[in-house]
């Protein structure tokens, strides 16, 4: 193309450029990961400034195409999110290969079976007219007894009067940040972070502030400190099998978080999703700073994904503005999942499917210990995640597209970062949706993806 001045034409010239790239990534002529000319080089071949071609390597970048850094240079971003990944995993099933370890949804061995017996009852006519019913957000006195006999802990025990119900629990989540988050407010999170709180956030106008962690956790002097600069909304953590760390709070560290946040008066989120794995000590948050702490969680995991109840338990003065932000936000738990939900909860179904998926887990991430064994893995034992710092020359988008070729989908740490600037060199590998023989095998495959000599060291505890 030739070389044409005004800063008119050069709009165009730089856009028509990212265009034609853009072109050949769709086409396939361009792979995921692949790594793009360096700019000086791709400015000289196409007769324009260098300034011009770093002009049409940013246009890439904003629109998600490619991924660049100082002294790496830039590549072909590995799809990611749902479809992408659905996509993905489509092409490599017709190549008669496909394991996602993407998706993480756990299900125990006959669940089908355990969960048919209590879900009899409920279909003779007169129950069943009830179960199809509209639910209200606060349920019903047996679901939110049943509910707080569930969560309750040794150090907590919920208030059954502020048990509020949900389709899943990330509307409870999505509920509980509308009702204590304005327009505009900031939120401090960990510096990785459920992929879908993001997009919430997004969708609420809400800004996350990424919050210092370490080994231990969130720190809790990081949110004194973001506090100070620009004044914050309210906190969401995980303090329990964070995902996708799989790092878990110690008691002291959450009784300085707590501590901080009834200094500042600040609301807190706690996602508690996975809690159900951890058989620790530590209490909830919600058992140290009662009066501004609200619980999020479900039965997704301990179920199964496809008829669940979400739930926000909440301090009693702030129970009518969640339930408000439940129903204008068209979140409320369905009458027959919420009955049903009830039932398994009180005929201890619930409590054999956490058991067995307990112990699947473990069996899991041994399996990830010996299969990985060398690199530098972040797990838990109880977890059904890990992560995986990579070695020195990967980048966590090249990797994932590595492993889509092989038919294995994973998910990349940019999914968790919140800063953008922060670019994690890690993946999150879900273990609960594939058999174990598939994640040996997909585990080993990965491995091959790396290649070569093992680093030092073993897989890490988290």
């Amino acid at each position: 193309m030739p070389r044409v001045h005004g800063s008119r034409r050069v709009v165009e010239d730089f856009r028509y450029l990212a265009d034609r790239i853009a072109d050949e990534i769709a086409a396939g002529r361009l792979r995921p990961g692949q790594r793009l000319l360096p700019q000086r080089t791709f400015a000289r071949r196409r007769g324009i400034a260098a300034s011009t071609a770093g002009r049409v390597y940013a246009e890439l970048v904003r629109r998600g195409l490619v991924v660049g850094e100082v002294g790496r240079g830039s590549f072909v971003r590995a799809a990611t999110g749902p479809e992408a990944a659905g996509r993905a995993l489509t092409e490599a099933s017709a190549a008669g290969r496909s394991v996602n370890l993407e998706l993480n949804y756990p299900s125990a061995a006959g669940q089908s079976e355990i969960l048919a017996p209590a879900l009899a009852s409920l279909l003779r006519p007169d129950a069943l007219t009830e179960a199809l019913r509209p639910a209200a957000a606060t349920g019903h006195a047996a679901a939110r007894d049943a509910v707080a006999a569930l969560l309750g802990t040794g150090a907590w025990r919920p208030d059954p009067a502020g048990i509020l119900f949900t389709g899943n629990a990330r509307q409870a989540i999505a509920a509980t940040l509308a009702s204590v988050v304005r327009p505009g407010g900031r939120v401090g999170v960990e510096p990785l972070t459920y992929p879908l709180v993001k997009e919430m956030a997004a969708r609420l106008g809400i800004t996350l502030v990424p919050l210092a962690a370490d080994d231990g956790g969130l720190c809790p002097r990081s949110v004194a400190a973001a506090h100070r600069t620009a004044p914050l909304s309210a906190l969401y953590v995980q303090p329990t099998l964070h995902n996708p760390t799989s790092v878990t709070m110690g008691a002291e560290r959450r009784g300085q978080l707590a501590t901080v946040v009834q200094e500042l008066g600040l609301p807190v989120v706690e996602d508690r999703i996975w809690s159900f794995l951890h058989q620790g000590p530590e209490p909830p948050l919600a058992a140290l700073a009662p009066a501004l702490t609200h619980v999020v969680d479900g039965l997704s995991k301990r179920v199964a994904p496809g008829l669940t109840v979400g739930f926000a338990v909440v301090p009693p003065d702030r129970a009518e503005a969640v339930a408000s932000a439940i129903r204008s936000g068209g979140w409320s738990a369905g009458a027959f999942a919420l009955e049903a939900a009830v039932r398994w909860l009180g005929d201890g179904t619930v409590a054999r499917l956490v058991a067995a998926k307990r112990a699947d887990a473990a069996r899991r991430q041994r399996l990830v210990a010996e299969e990985l064994a060398g690199f530098t893995v972040r797990s838990d034992p109880q977890a059904y995640f890990a992560w995986w710092e990579l070695p020195a020359r990967w980048r966590a988008d090249t990797f994932t597209a590595a492993a889509a070729a092989r038919g294995i989908a994973v998910t990349p740490g940019t999914a968790f970062r919140v800063d953008p600037n922060r670019t994690p060199d890690a993946v999150r590998l879900g273990l609960a949706s594939v058999s174990e023989p598939e994640l040996v095998e997909a585990l080993r495959a990965l491995a091959g993806v790396v290649g070569g000599a093992r680093p030092k060291g073993d897989v890490r505890a988290g």
